[in-house]
């Protein structure tokens, strides 16, 4: 098949996907179109026709959507993101459709972001930005603490967890692991420590969440696990959303046995995310109960979203379609 012939349907889309694969596409060639809405049960028809599907982490490949997908004749599923959870891999491999996915694109934006909410949560950025806009200079309520002697909790050390670990590093922060699979040869040359889970929660002032989302580890944070942190820690999670049981720290939050959280993922953002909600009501009470918090900062999963990081995504992306049309190995296969 040619690369002309291939016929690839994108779904929830958005400007900076369309100009970044766009892009990219000049040099694959295939033939793509674009749609802004969510592939889910009641979209999936509108992938007739199409020899591949693009799904971002929103989209829902459940059983019943692949089936139809099946009866589409799709034979290929492109995620372009590194998480799959939202796929039935049981289902795709009935169905005999291989998934495909965008292991890593720019690590450094997903923890640079990281960084970036960890600083404007600790040094009050937002409170203080929105004051100086309106000619209040004053700086009662501004108070911060230095990052440098703190201790950093790294939860996952996949490449994401190690750059953010470096980094905090060179803040002067003392740096605590924990893996399932530890890398202790790089911990031990950069002088990090691993430690066991619970260990990680008690002496961790940063907790930063960089692990998959599993069984293992969907509500890792948890009522459990916020009893034993200290009272001023942290949280930051640009991981996935369902890390967090965020019922569990709304408690915390409003006891005020937790120091605060920085979030680029919600567990049940699907329906709000990349949406604009500025002049609707917001009917998730746990969200909007979390944006009232003066010490909770929360992004629209913009963590991934830089230049680099679209370009790496889009190459990764159209480059798994056309091995897949070439009939040759698929290195990012999700098996």
């Amino acid at each position: 098949m040619k690369a002309t012939e291939v016929k690839v349907a994108f779904y929830d889309t958005r400007i900076y996907d369309r100009d970044a694969f766009t892009n990219a596409n000049k040099e694959f060639l295939f033939n793509i179109d674009f749609f802004d809405f969510h592939l889910n049960e009641k979209t999936a028809l509108t992938a007739k026709g199409y020899d591949v599907v693009c799904a971002f982490v929103n989209d829902n490949l459940n059983a019943s959507v692949i089936s139809i997908l099946k009866d589409c004749g799709v034979k290929l599923i492109a995620l372009r993101c590194a998480g799959y959870n939202n796929v039935d891999l049981v289902a795709a491999k009935k169905a005999n459709i291989p998934v495909v996915r965008v292991p890593a694109y720019s690590p450094h934006s997903v923890a640079e972001h990281a960084v970036a909410l960890l600083m404007s949560l600790t040094r009050r950025i937002p409170q203080a930005y929105m004051r100086t806009r309106t000619g209040n200079f004053t700086l009662n309520g501004l108070t911060g603490r230095d990052l440098y002697g703190l201790t950093a909790g790294i939860l996952g050390t996949g490449k994401i967890g190690k750059i953010m670990a470096q980094i905090l590093s060179g803040f002067g922060m003392k740096i605590e692991l924990y893996d399932v699979y530890p890398d202790k040869a790089w911990a031990e040359q950069n002088g990090f420590t691993y430690v066991e889970q619970q260990k990680l929660f008690q002496d961790s002032d940063v907790l930063s969440l960089h692990c998959p989302l599993t069984d293992g580890t969907k509500h890792i944070i948890n009522t459990q696990s916020l009893a034993i942190m200290k009272k001023d820690a942290v949280i930051i999670n640009t991981g996935r959303g369902a890390l967090i049981d965020t019922k569990a720290l709304v408690h915390a939050l409003k006891k005020q046995t937790i120091g605060g959280a920085a979030l680029d993922v919600y567990e049940e953002e699907s329906k709000y995310f990349f949406d604009d909600w500025s002049v609707d009501v917001i009917r998730d009470d746990t969200l909007a109960r979390l944006l009232t918090f003066p010490n909770v900062i929360i992004t629209g999963h913009q963590a991934f979203l830089t230049t680099n990081a679209l370009e790496a995504i889009a190459q990764t992306t159209l480059g798994n379609v056309k091995d897949f049309i070439s009939q040759k190995e698929l290195v990012n296969e999700v098996k």
